[in-house]
């Protein structure tokens, strides 16, 4: 019984896929903070940092078969999302870091939106630093979005500023490298239940400072299974001798989805104004991995690009293994998507139903009038 419901669930995302139809929101901006999910060339900026995708075989889908420092083999989730919000926008507003080298245009580009994600990071200042040497962790992006706020006053005055702050779009994806460094560095020495009390503290900290800076739109993405990534399942090879999926990261990635969907309810009933919808990466994610010929992918285990057990060992560069069907893959790299399941995932989180997107989709949540 099980079974056919998940396959009558996928079904249904299909069909929204074939039928869905584009509701351009009008929205004044987008600002787009998180880790390597939707970063599109913040780390290329930081010199410094071990986590880079400017180099092929990145990008060979994307326009000119070029690395923008996205670790896709195309566009990702956040260039895809702001695509279906805005048809006048064919992919994420760029870096922030990238604006701070174009000053003519500086304050005028601010005003369309800005990409503050950093491949690497998450939602605790320490995560990534150990692993990556030099990331933008999410407290310290929201330290960058401050400086929006007077620039586009200056330019706007302050009604319309605030005016566009309050109904512009925050996109956060973010969390899973928290997940990883908790597995690599503090596993044996914290229990989990003191880290997930460490991280939602956090959490809850980050989404109340953008609140205080004007933020009432928030689109969330939840963690995906990152324990049946080609970087997880080949960990469980070593350790337990199967490539399923490594179930005690996945349990605590489960945890804190079901926790983060109590703290936005919290922080929407006491700060007024705020709007949300959080996506269900994981349940998302694991529908396609129970069911992939429904959605055309015909592998859930080995990624296209990288090396190593499942091509799960290794980053994707120019000496790494490349499969030909990419579109067929679900994992590009050892634990990011293909441009294609980026697209499953921009569409259901745009106009699905509350199974994957709660307590309303992105699409009903951009149009809101703060």
């Amino acid at each position: 019984m099980a079974r056919v419901w998940i396959l009558l669930l996928s079904l249904s995302i299909v069909g929204l896929m074939k039928q869905l139809v584009l509701v351009e929101a009008d929205l004044p901006a987008i600002y787009i903070f998180g880790d390597s999910t939707v970063d599109v060339g913040t780390n290329p900026h930081l010199s410094e940092s071990l986590a880079q995708a400017n180099m092929p075989f990145n990008g060979i889908d994307y326009p000119f078969s070029n690395a923008t420092g996205r670790f896709s083999n195309g566009y990702n989730t956040a260039d895809l999302i702001v695509r279906l919000l805005d048809k006048t926008h064919s992919r994420s507003p760029p870096p922030f870091l990238s604006l701070l080298e174009r000053m003519a245009n500086f304050k005028r580009d601010l005003t369309r939106g800005a990409n503050f994600a950093s491949g690497g990071s998450g939602i605790l200042d320490s995560t990534g630093n150990a692993t990556y040497r030099k990331v933008v962790p999410l407290g310290e992006q929201i330290q960058q979005f401050s400086t929006v706020r007077p620039n586009i006053t200056i330019i706007l005055g302050p009604d319309k500023a605030d005016k566009l702050i309050s109904n512009s779009l925050y996109l956060i994806s973010v969390g899973g490298n928290d997940f990883f460094d908790y597995q690599r560095y503090n596993r044996t020495t914290m229990l989990p239940e003191t880290f997930m009390a460490i991280l939602l503290n956090a959490y809850a900290t980050h989404l109340e400072d953008l609140y205080t800076l004007g933020a009432r739109k928030f689109a969330i993405i939840g963690v995906p299974p990152i324990g049946c990534c080609p970087a997880e399942r080949a960990v469980n090879l070593k350790l337990n001798g199967s490539d399923g999926c490594f179930d005690q990261m996945n349990d605590l990635v489960r945890a804190f989805y079901n926790e983060t969907e109590t703290l936005l309810t919290s922080f929407s009933s006491q700060f007024q104004g705020v709007k949300y919808s959080l996506g269900n990466a994981f349940d998302l994610t694991m529908t396609i991995i129970n069911n992939p010929l429904v959605f055309g992918i015909k592998e859930v285990k080995t990624a296209c690009c990288g090396n190593g057990t499942l091509n799960g060992e290794g980053r994707c560069t120019p000496l790494a293994n490349l499969c030909r069907n990419r579109e067929e893959y679900l994992f590009w790299d050892y634990v990011h998507p293909t441009q294609a399941v980026s697209w499953l995932a921009a569409l259901t989180l745009y106009g699905g139903a509350q199974q994957f997107v709660t307590p309303m989709n992105f699409s009903q949540l951009a149009p809101i009038d703060i």
